[in-house]
């Protein structure tokens, strides 16, 4: 039995963790995450793809689904003004398959 529940909420866990619904706060202080965008795809730490549902939302690759409501949210995003204040630099792309991390050691922000 214990090993039931131990794998169950191992697997919850880890599918909470994977999402990538994020919500864009007003204040800095609110945030998970400070994040700016960047002009160009080569000054990017993450290349991120906008999806048009919650069900497409990828599991940290780059496929964002921005939700309605905070508490619908995984991460918290703010949108800072100067890539200075941003613990993330992302690139927003056209398509799908241009989505992904272009700095790996960033990828724990939004674990």
């Amino acid at each position: 039995m214990k090993q039931i529940l131990f794998f169950s909420f191992f697997f919850f866990i880890c599918f909470q963790f994977q999402s990538q619904k994020v919500y864009s706060v007003d204040y800095s202080s609110q945030a998970d995450v400070k994040v700016y965008v960047v002009d160009y795809e080569s000054q990017a730490d993450l290349k991120v793809y906008k999806v048009d549902y919650s069900s497409q939302a990828g599991k940290n690759d780059g496929n964002w689904y921005f939700v309605d409501y905070s508490s619908q949210a995984d991460k918290k995003i703010f949108f800072v003004d100067y890539s200075s204040q941003a613990d993330l630099k992302i690139y927003f792309v056209d398509y799908k398959s241009q989505s992904g991390w272009k700095n790996s050691s960033k990828k724990q922000l939004m674990y």
